[in-house]
């Protein structure tokens, strides 16, 4: 546990340039360090696993390292990214037992390689700095590949890409700061950028979001909904984790303004202004969830057999789980009930990976991705499992 004052920070922002400059305000945080202790994964864990009545789940691959975010072909294989080795993965069924029994590396030394896409026969991958594409073949290898753009802002302390495209046909890509809380000099970073589907005509369409990953668009009223990291050593409390609706041209405060259009106690006025003026001219937040519990993949269920009417324009959410509090949040997956294009409430879909007593772990949930036959699968990038979530009567 750390006792933070933040008036006095001024020598340390020298040493570490990840920080902001200090408010003229006194601000004391009490900031804790709390991991929960990792467990290897056995068989028996899947147990502990708890999802809504009328689901099962179970253990599709393993052995994965550290598997991040997923795609699924339209012959129904599994692509996966793996940051830390810098390649993706294409795992395959042969034998329609539900598992991924074959596996090949479809795309190798490709540093950092996080987002993943497909579109009109190509997937498309993004690392920091970089996007590139490849024709996907009868096989599921990728030829003709290409790179598309190689000046990404820098990736700092967030050099998580995620792309999709939308139904206009763009290539959308979230940029998150390189910082915890500074002034970025790159106007790209912390944003969302849009672009045509060979890179070019890249523009920011919304910024101030310190890390937005996981994004989406609504079944129903094809809005963009994307949900972002918010800002670290603020103490347990503050700032909550924010899901935004995210708009062309929008402002949603980083780093001066989170959550609901409240100013960060921490930060100097923006130049020419106050915190609170400028925070009046921002987006503030849909809905808020626990601060430091970590949100990675965002996808709306849709219309997926199995899946009944209720379930259709909700989302579900990764929460990877906090590291910088006293009682850890996060580690499990959670459904956002969306009721007339707005959300509702929150329910626990996929957790248990947490103990009760928050002190060991045997998971952290990365990607999701949904399959129109009603299976919804997870990536631990933990323990190199991917799950997978079906009714029980498919």
């Amino acid at each position: 546990m750390l006792i933070f004052a933040l008036l006095s920070a001024i020598s340390l922002n020298k040493v570490k340039a990840q920080k902001g400059l200090p408010s003229k305000q006194p601000f004391t945080a009490t900031i804790n360090t709390s991991y929960p202790q990792h467990l290897n994964f056995k068989e028996s864990m899947v147990s502990n696993l708890k999802v809504p009545p009328g689901f099962k789940t179970s253990v599709v691959a393993s052995g994965l390292g550290k598997p991040r975010i997923m795609v699924l072909s339209d012959n129904g294989s599994l692509y996966v990214t793996r940051r830390d080795v810098g390649d993706i993965l294409m795992l395959t069924d042969k034998d329609g037992d539900g598992n991924f029994e074959d596996l090949k590396t479809v795309w190798a030394q490709f540093p950092d390689v996080h987002g993943i896409t497909i579109h009109d026969g190509y997937m498309y991958l993004a690392s920091s700095k970089i996007l590139k594409r490849g024709k996907i073949g009868t096989n599921g290898m990728l030829t003709d590949t290409s790179t598309l753009i190689k000046d990404l802002p820098e990736g700092g302390q967030h050099d998580n890409r995620m792309i999709s495209f939308g139904a206009d046909g763009l290539l959308y890509m979230t940029v998150g700061s390189t910082c915890n809380d500074c002034g970025e000099t790159n106007k790209e970073n912390a944003t969302m950028l849009v672009m045509n589907a060979d890179g070019t005509n890249r523009r920011i369409f919304s910024r101030g979001l310190r890390n937005t990953i996981g994004f989406d668009w609504h079944p129903q009223t094809k809005e963009i909904w994307g949900i972002d990291n918010g800002t670290d050593w603020r103490g347990d409390g503050i700032p909550p984790e924010e899901l935004n609706k995210i708009e062309d041209g929008a402002d949603y405060g980083w780093p001066w303004v989170f959550g609901m259009q409240e100013v960060d106690p921490t930060r100097e006025d923006p130049t020419g202004t106050t915190k609170e003026a400028y925070a009046k001219n921002t987006k503030p937040a849909i809905m808020t969830f626990a601060a430091h519990s970590a949100p990675i993949d965002f996808r709306f269920i849709g219309k997926t057999a199995g899946f009944s009417a209720e379930f259709q324009n909700d989302a579900l959410v990764a929460w990877h789980g906090s590291w910088n509090r006293k009682n850890p949040e996060g580690y499990k997956i959670q459904r956002i009930h969306f009721v007339n294009g707005k959300p509702a409430s929150v329910h626990d879909f996929f957790s248990g990976f947490l103990s009760a007593d928050g002190k060991t772990r045997f998971g952290r949930p990365a990607g999701i991705i949904i399959d129109k036959k009603g299976k919804i699968y997870v990536s631990d990038d933990e323990n190199g499992i991917i799950y997978c979530i079906m009714p029980a009567k498919s």
